[in-house]
């Protein structure tokens, strides 16, 4: 059963630890995980840095070998044979690619489980300016909510939850 959809959610950082954060999301307020190079501005490609946006939920991807799908109002899609671009010199920049891809790319098919569930937030996405950051995704997280790259991450029962929750233009506010 999908419950009522959320429009926004708040991820405020930590005072004391810039790379863990509170996500307030619905009357829940769970700790999450955020970049290793903490909440920026001026985020730019590979400085591990969340950013300070808003952004809003656009799609699901998920592995149907590790769960069955989840429930949520965001497009679906399965991860099979993709990666993810980040070479900004690539003219598919921050976008799904099909694999094999002869860029700088990241795998979504991914052995250590974090992205059993994913959400693609709308950073940096129309037209994706190069540098300026790529895959920033809502996923499951490192065990002890260890840093991200840039991502926001939560352990995958909690994420399981929230999803059910999401919607195309589910907001999330990172300050």
């Amino acid at each position: 059963m999908i419950r009522s959809r959320l429009a926004v959610i708040r991820v405020l950082r930590r005072p004391g630890n810039s790379r863990r954060g509170l996500m307030l999301a619905g009357g829940w307020a769970w700790p999450c995980a955020l970049g290793r190079g903490g909440v920026r501005v001026g985020k730019r490609e590979g400085d591990g840095a969340t950013p300070r946006a808003t952004l809003r939920a656009v799609r699901l991807f998920y592995r149907d070998d590790h769960g069955l799908r989840p429930a949520t109002r965001l497009p679906v899609t399965r991860i099979a044979g993709q990666g993810w671009c980040d070479d900004a010199g690539d003219r598919n920049y921050n976008r799904l690619v099909p694999l094999p891809y002869r860029a700088s790319h990241e795998v979504m098919r991914r052995a250590d489980g974090l992205y059993d569930i994913v959400v693609e937030l709308d950073w940096n996405r129309q037209p994706a300016m190069r540098g300026r950051g790529s895959a920033i995704f809502l996923h499951v997280a490192r065990p002890g909510l260890a840093p991200t790259e840039g991502c926001i991450a939560l352990p995958a029962d909690r994420l399981r939850r929230l999803v059910a929750r999401l919607g195309p233009g589910t907001r999330f506010v990172l300050s």
